[in-house]
């Protein structure tokens, strides 16, 4: 007798539930399937903390509309809660926004009084942030020329992002959700200077730039094209 192919795998760990979902058959087939284990009295339970589950969905491209769905039949009237929903195919909305990430911006201009300016990445700023100008990126902030004004580097989280100016004598500087304030300290106007979140406190620490290969060596991208003689 030929065993039927199973389309939905359940497996425990430490961590909860992971939920391997075939790759290749029809999504109604898959839920389905996923609809009639889940019925079963095991997944039944309402009482007790919820169970974590982690879903991989493989190759798969799921709409927001039938990841909704799937979240759906996952969690209704059980007490399990969705990690995460792992796929590795990715819109091509989302393709050119993690390759705009993975760019490296070189503007050559100075930003005045007033002005706000927003990229996606990493920028390179090739002249001056006056006072009353403000210079915002996903990623980190570089400035050849003079920051006197507000630079704001990963504005959407993240963390990792460095501001460095080649003058760093700026109203203020963000990173993240962080903010530091030159207004109410004292601050000589320094050269090379390089500013970051430190890992453990979330506080801005202000180095010599030279320090940047310690700091963030995860930085340095793009050695391949290194011609070294």
């Amino acid at each position: 007798m030929t065993q039927k192919k199973q389309f939905v795998t359940i497996k425990g760990t430490k961590d909860g539930l992971v939920f391997l979902l075939d790759e290749h058959c029809s999504y109604d087939r898959l839920l389905e399937e996923l609809k009639e284990k889940l019925n079963s009295n095991y997944y039944q339970q309402k009482e007790g903390p919820g169970v974590s589950v982690r879903v991989d969905v493989g190759r798969r491209y799921l709409s927001d509309e039938s990841e909704a769905e799937l979240r759906g039949v996952i969690t209704e009237d059980r007490g399990l809660t969705i990690e995460a929903i792992e796929s590795t195919v990715i819109s091509i909305e989302e393709a050119e926004r993690r390759q705009q990430e993975s760019q490296f911006l070189t503007l050559t201009r100075i930003v005045r009084s007033g002005q706000v300016l927003k990229v996606r990445g990493d920028v390179l700023l090739v002249g001056d942030i006056n006072p009353g100008g403000t210079l915002m990126a996903t990623g980190s902030i570089h400035v050849l020329g003079a920051l006197k004004g507000i630079a704001h580097a990963g504005y959407e989280g993240n963390r990792q992002a460095v501001i460095t100016a080649s003058l760093m004598a700026p109203v203020q500087l963000r990173i993240a959700s962080e903010i530091y304030s030159f207004a109410d300290i004292d601050h000589e106007d320094t050269f090379m200077e390089t500013a970051f979140l430190k890992d453990a406190t979330s506080e801005f620490v202000l180095e010599r730039v030279q320090r940047l290969a310690h700091i963030r060596p995860e930085l340095t991208s793009n050695t391949s094209q290194l011609i070294e003689e």
